[in-house]
């Protein structure tokens, strides 16, 4: 599918690629679905968060750094940097329970 206006080819973001749930390898090396809560831009990067069913029942998330290989297919890359993971954790709360801080 092109995307117009940008000539490219390929979903654009990981929903329009996977649909609502996307599957990693889970801890014990089996599949596990993850719900695409959101996906954000922050600093030019685009990130995802996202929650397996585990995770819900303890309000935890996870966030990925949302990248392309050389073929226009979208990825997931681990945030090793902390700073980096609570920025977009950060930015994730702000979007869904907006944020106190006032400009």
């Amino acid at each position: 599918m092109t995307q117009e206006g940008n000539g490219r080819i390929g979903p654009s973001t990981l929903k329009e690629a996977f649909g609502d749930f996307v599957e990693l390898e889970g801890d014990g090396g089996a599949p596990e679905a993850y719900r695409i809560m959101a996906e954000l831009m922050i600093g030019g990067r685009r990130y995802a968060v996202l929650q397996s069913e585990s995770m819900r029942k303890e309000g935890d998330i996870e966030v990925f750094r949302v990248s392309e290989d050389g073929e226009d297919r979208l990825q997931l890359e681990t945030v090793e940097d902390d700073e980096e993971w609570e920025r977009a954790a950060e930015a994730y709360d702000d979007m869904q329970f907006g944020s106190d801080e006032r400009p």
